[in-house]
């Protein structure tokens, strides 16, 4: 009997980006959405998320993040084709925040909630930033 030669296995497809984004109007919001990270790896994280945001939120070139929130924040990171700046600041009130910059887009803040909160809570904070607005 002769062996039936198996494909390999398909590498498993990356998780989906958990991001609930709040509703554009006039009122001028805090936040702009609200990110659900799988990890604490901004090397895993960011490349998927920058590759989910709105084509109108332009090509986002800098970010800046907490740097308690996350366990490695290198001064650069390649998305796609060109590379994104990343600034890392240790103020306090900004801690669950990321904020997202592109030329002539200015800037975006996304609420960032803890990877390890519990799925129901986590999606109440996010439900909470996509339906708040005008």
């Amino acid at each position: 009997m002769a062996a039936v030669a198996q494909p390999p296995p398909s590498p498993p497809s990356p998780p989906s980006v958990r991001l609930r984004l709040a509703p554009r109007g006039a009122v001028a919001l805090r936040v702009d959405g609200a990110w659900w990270p799988h990890s604490r790896s901004l090397l895993a994280e960011l490349p998927p998320l920058i590759g989910a945001l709105p084509e109108e939120w332009g090509k986002i070139v800098g970010v800046t993040v907490n740097a308690q929130m996350w366990a490695d924040a290198p001064g650069r990171i390649l998305v796609g084709h060109h590379v994104v700046r990343l600034r890392r600041e240790s103020v306090w009130r900004r801690r669950y925040t990321v904020c997202l910059l592109a030329p002539d887009q200015g800037r975006r803040d996304l609420l960032v909630v803890p990877p390890e909160l519990a799925a129901a809570d986590a999606e109440y904070l996010m439900s909470a930033v996509a339906s708040y607005g005008p």
